[in-house]
């Protein structure tokens, strides 16, 4: 949750017309450019950090990165050209690497088939507040002392999370990790092995579109509502707070679902893939509304589409473990995590393109809707329990 106070600071200050962008004189392009920065590193990362953690443990390879993504942050608020702003947003990303390997590892040793989908959905969950509060939060400490002071108020208190997670955190997850394995049974699959399977590019893909509209919405949507809608900066972080929130809730509470349907009996596979096609179709269905709908009401429907996208966060995490249950924890989240996090630098350039091309909107969230329908169809063809890698 943290982790995401700092990758939105910038997205809010980039809605700052007579502050932040007057200061750096951005154009669209340009708040393209700057929100894609973490993303480059942090995506091309993913896998190398899957191996760190893999090697050495969650505990002191995530409090190193924490503490580096937290000083970067804080240190944004003495920048004063975009240059340097832009090595900075890279350098954040450099930190953040860690976040998703260590966290899916340590859950992959801590949780069974049975309750995973609900660890994964708190996760996720608190990768949605995250945004939602640190929009929030970020807003405000704008409005009140300036961009400057709000990034610096971020960083450094980010930090605070460090002593508990010093005290507290346990470092036996490689204890876990062979405990699980003997439990198990079985022998262990490649690298190599899952890289040359269906299920792991079906994922790559899917993930990649599942992320796209996250990645939208975590970069440009503070500055789509207060354009679109004509809204104030504190009213357009409400609502993106707002949006955010619904899809941790809708998350959490489809994990729980899941977990509870497959405790039943039911197949586990079955029900993950149902829910990740059934998140995406939800999705879909209410950016298709917002785009035919006068605005009072596409707002709401805006929101409704994230929050229904929540059906797909938790499962299509689990799924993947579910599916490749041998390999490499913090490898495989790596280059899953890495297909996730490609959007973050497409997404906002993307945005940024079509918004100074076209003049508007409409064309960003068509975007959206197509990998949206691509994602359905990479969960309704390749990804199934017959085209999963074998030791």
């Amino acid at each position: 949750m943290v982790a995401y106070f700092d990758r939105v600071n910038l997205s809010v200050a980039l809605a700052d017309k007579d502050g932040f962008l007057s200061f750096f004189q951005l154009t669209n392009s340009d708040r393209g450019l700057l929100n894609s920065a973490f993303f480059w590193s942090y995506a091309l990362l993913q896998i190398p950090a899957g191996w760190i953690v893999d090697r050495y443990g969650v505990k002191w390879t995530y409090a190193a990165g924490f503490l580096l993504w937290s000083l970067t942050s804080a240190a944004t608020a003495w920048v004063g050209t975009f240059q340097t702003l832009f090595m900075l947003r890279i350098l954040l990303g450099v930190g953040e690497s860690v976040v998703t390997p260590a966290a899916m590892r340590w859950i992959r040793f801590n949780f069974d088939e049975r309750r995973r989908g609900t660890a994964v959905g708190i996760l996720m969950a608190a990768a949605k507040v995250g945004p939602a509060l640190g929009s929030f939060i970020a807003v405000k400490l704008l409005s009140s002392v300036g961009w400057q002071m709000m990034f610096l108020t971020i960083g450094l208190g980010s930090m605070l999370w460090l002593l508990p997670w010093l005290f507290l955190m346990t470092n036996d997850d490689r204890a876990r990790e062979k405990e699980a394995k003997q439990t198990a049974g079985g022998k262990d699959i490649s690298f190599g092995t899952v890289m040359a399977s269906p299920v792991i590019w079906g994922t790559i893909v899917g993930t990649f579109c599942y992320q796209y509209f996250v990645y939208f919405a975590l970069t440009w949507m503070p500055a789509y509502f207060k354009e679109s809608f004509k809204m104030s900066l504190n009213d357009s972080g409400v609502f993106t707070a707002a949006s955010f929130l619904c899809m941790a809730v809708v998350a959490t509470l489809a994990g729980f679902a899941a977990d509870a349907m497959i405790g039943k009996g039911y197949d586990a596979v079955a029900v993950r893939r149902g829910f990740t096609i059934a998140g995406f179709l939800t999705a879909g269905a209410g950016l298709v509304a917002a785009l035919n709908t006068p605005p009072e009401i596409a707002l709401w429907m805006v929101i409704a589409s994230l929050g229904g996208l929540g059906l797909t966060t938790a499962n299509y995490w689990a799924l993947t473990q579910t599916l490749i249950p041998g390999a490499a924890v913090g490898r495989i989240v790596g280059v899953q995590n890495c297909a996730a996090n490609v959007p973050g630098i497409v997404a906002p350039i993307l945005t940024g393109w079509l918004i100074q091309t076209t003049g508007g909107y409409q064309g960003a969230i068509i975007a959206v809707l197509i990998f949206l329908g691509l994602g359905v169809t990479m969960y309704l063809t390749v990804i199934q329990r017959k085209y999963a890698p074998q030791a």
